[in-house]
Parts: structure tokens; C-alpha cells; sequence
């Protein structure tokens, strides 16, 4: 549901995107959930949100994944929730990505890659998220770093960023992402210039932002909002990405 109202300043807009309304696909091996038009679901009203393209929850079977395949002009971040991902790359990089890290590969003037479930027995459950870059046919690159939950609990921790601060990946887009880990009862408060377009994305639990409730895979579009108000019903885990 988008409630929208005039400001002074500009248009205000917030919209719930409830998981049940995401695209779907079961291959089998892979069972994924699309927050935007992806692959066989097409959406005219959900192609981005400013320069975020992609996000996808996909659960995949042991020992299956995607063999190599090329990307270009995006900027791909990989979120696992729970298991392991096996990685390699024509940049020479082969990595295992575990819950708690965040991958950041720049495509730019093209790369392939390929994606398995490194686990034989456990499945693996993730976020992939694509945002369009500032620039077309940028260098190629690769970057990974772990956060622990401890980092993450009851606060806004910086994961991706445009400068790479406070050891957060370099993503080559003025948008900054966060993560959270917000237990029951516990608020937390974020200042951003209404010019910017915010996304949250809950992983698990239940939030309530700006008198808005969220519940799991539940995602929400902001727009021309100064502060948003985030309060935990349950434990919850959630992204929060603040987009110029």
C-alpha cells in the first residue's frame, strides 16, 4: 500500500512491498523470491528503485548453484543468511563466502563468475543484490569482508559504501547500505536528507518503521522522509539502503 502526501519540500512516499506479492521461481535446486522484475517475472510497476535493480532471496540445494556466467555495468553484492557460497571468478578469485561476510564484485567491463552451495548436505540461503554503477566499463573488481553479529546488534552497521568507510565494501554508487540485527523491544533512529530514496529490506522478524509494520521478506520503498523510525516487534534482522 503507497501513502503518498504533499510537502513542502518534495513528494512524500512510503510503499510496503509484502513477500507475498514478490516474483517467484522453483527450479528445484533453487527456490528464489524477486523484490524486483527478474529472469521470468516481469513487473512494470517494480523494475528499480533509484539505482537498486535487483533483490533476490534464493535458497539452493546442496552441492547445486549456477555455473559460470558473465555479468557487465552492475555492482553485485552477496548476502548469505544461513550456509556458504563457493566462488570463482575470471579475475583469478576462488573464495568461500560464509554467513556474516558481504562479497562486493564490481562487473563493469565484463566478468564471469560462478555460484555453488559449498555445503553437500546443508542448504543455502542468501540475498544477491544488483545496483547500477555511477559509470559504464568500469575496472573489474572483487572485495569481501565479514561482520559480526555482535557489530550488527542494536545498531546500523555500515557494510557497503561509496568511499569504503569504516571497513564497509566499496560499492562504485552514492548509496550507502547497512545492516542490523534489532532484538524485541530495542528502537533505533536514522537522519537522512529527504532528497535520498531509502529502501529496508527485512531478512527476518518483525519491524516497525515509520508506523509502517514489516514482516519477514517484507521490503519498503521511502521517499522524502528526514528520519526514519525503526523499532523491533520480534527479533528481527533487516538491510537498510540510503540511495542519493
Amino acid at each position: 500500500m503507497a501513502i503518498r502526501a504533499n510537502d513542502i519540500r518534495s513528494m512524500k512516499l512510503i510503499e510496503h512491498i509484502p513477500s507475498a506479492t514478490r516474483g517467484t521461481a522453483d527450479h528445484g535446486w533453487l527456490k528464489a523470491k524477486h523484490t524486483f522484475s527478474f529472469a521470468g517475472y516481469n513487473n512494470p510497476e517494480r523494475v528499480q528503485f533509484g539505482p537498486l535493480r535487483v533483490i533476490n532471496e534464493d535458497r539452493i540445494a546442496p552441492g547445486q548453484g549456477f555455473s559460470q556466467h558473465p555479468h557487465r555495468d552492475m555492482e553485485i553484492l552477496t548476502y548469505p543468511i544461513s550456509g556458504s557460497i563457493e566462488h570463482q571468478d575470471t579475475m583469478g578469485n576462488g573464495t568461500v563466502i560464509r554467513a556474516g561476510d558481504v562479497q562486493r564484485m564490481t562487473a563493469g567491463r565484463g566478468v564471469q563468475h560462478s555460484e555453488y552451495n559449498h555445503s553437500k548436505t546443508d542448504e543455502l540461503h542468501l540475498l544477491q543484490i544488483w545496483i547500477f554503477p555511477e559509470q559504464k566499463d568500469l575496472d573489474p573488481g572483487y572485495e569481501q569482508t565479514a561482520f559480526t553479529r555482535d557489530e550488527k546488534l542494536n545498531q546500523l552497521r555500515l557494510i557497503a559504501s561509496r568511499d569504503g568507510r569504516d571497513g564497509s565494501v566499496t560499492i562504485h554508487q552514492h548509496a550507502d547500505i547497512y545492516a542490523s540485527v534489532l532484538e524485541a523491544g530495542q528502537n533505533l533512529e536514522h537522519s537522512v536528507d529527504d532528497s535520498r530514496k531509502i529502501f529496508v529490506q527485512v531478512i527476518s522478524g518483525k519491524l516497525t518503521v515509520n508506523e509502517q509494520t514489516l514482516e519477514t521478506g517484507d521490503g519498503l520503498q521511502v521517499e522524502g522522509e528526514d528520519q526514519l523510525r525503526i523499532g523491533a516487534k520480534m527479533d528481527a534482522e533487516f538491510l537498510l539502503f540510503d540511495m542519493g
